[in-house]
């Protein structure tokens, strides 16, 4: 058990039948009134967001979950394949439960987040920045800094992302995995 003092993000909690995360929260002291919490959560299982506010000092239930590094290994129609790095056990996840799985690379080591009583896997993290090489995109043309213009470049995952204009064909770039935005070539 916790309380609304022991907030802090990414905590986990179970309520209404489902594990939620916290994304973010802040403390309200009106200056009449009760102190309250007002969050932002998101479910572990479907994720799905609810804002929520709860009283100052309310209890809750708090879940213990895990993060276990995995590595990559391939998709098929079972899902997406994945290797413990410490057992070397393999376990196969559903697409729904990846943000960004057109980001993932074979190879790549990403955190996975199991419900420590049931042993289930509840959802999979990338790194915040992943190296891809685009392997198609229209040419740039010389003089193409100046503008913030953007053009779509196709990853060696198959991911689309916008990328400026003098960004070609054949280069690493890096990309931000929360968002799925080009952030800078790689030397």
């Amino acid at each position: 058990m916790a309380s609304t003092a022991d907030f802090k993000n990414g905590l986990c909690m179970e309520m209404n039948n489902d594990i939620w995360s916290i994304v973010e929260f802040q403390h309200v002291k009106p200056g009449k009134g009760a102190a309250f919490v007002r969050t932002k959560l998101k479910s572990l299982t479907t994720g799905k967001v609810l804002e929520k506010t709860f009283n100052a000092g309310e209890k809750i239930t708090t879940a213990r979950v895990e993060r276990r590094q995995h590595q990559f290994l391939y998709a098929d129609d079972l899902g997406y394949h994945f290797m413990d790095t410490t057992t070397f056990e393999q376990i196969p996840i559903q697409e729904k439960l990846i943000e960004r799985a057109d980001l993932m690379k074979e190879g790549q080591q990403v955190d996975i987040l199991i419900h420590d009583e049931t042993e289930t896997p509840l959802g999979v993290e990338l790194p915040p920045f992943v190296e891809l090489l685009i392997t198609y995109t229209e040419p740039g043309i010389k003089g193409d800094t100046a503008t913030n213009a953007l053009k779509p470049a196709t990853v060696e995952t198959g991911a689309t992302v916008m990328v400026p204009l003098f960004v070609d064909q054949d280069i690493i770039i890096k990309v931000d995995t929360r968002d799925g935005s080009y952030s800078e070539r790689v030397k």
